[in-house]
């Protein structure tokens, strides 16, 4: 399976930003589809992350209430609505794709298939 993230760029403080991110290949097992970030000399971090089956969402407390992520089974694609931006949550945004989940699902290595990364830039 392969991840093609797209839809990072540069925003202002306060400003959205949608991220998209298709699924190719074999991919009828999908489990969970989410979204981490990884900054500038900071740690790869949870952002969000979406049950493929029910569509029942899980955050990171930095973006609850200003990101939104979904999905679209047919398209096999996930979205991340991002509102309110601010200049922490500049990073490279990177979509992961989970066959199952051991513990909880914020946990990165549930994830076995990675995209290649976006970049997210908010200005202050």
């Amino acid at each position: 399976v392969q991840l093609q993230a797209s839809g990072g760029g540069l925003v202002q403080t306060g400003g959205s930003l949608r991220l998209a991110c298709a699924a190719s290949g074999r991919s009828s097992n999908t489990r969970f589809m989410g979204w981490f970030r990884q900054a500038p000399g900071a740690e790869r971090e949870f952002v969000a992350t979406i049950n493929w089956s029910s569509g029942l969402p899980y955050y990171a407390d930095s973006v609850t209430g200003r990101f939104t992520i979904s999905r679209d089974r047919a398209k096999n694609t996930v979205y991340l609505q991002m509102n309110s931006l601010k200049p922490e949550d500049t990073a490279v945004y990177y979509c992961a794709r989970s066959t199952g989940i051991v513990g909880l699902a914020r946990i990165s290595t549930n994830y076995a298939s990675w995209g290649q990364g976006t970049l997210v830039t908010v200005s202050s």
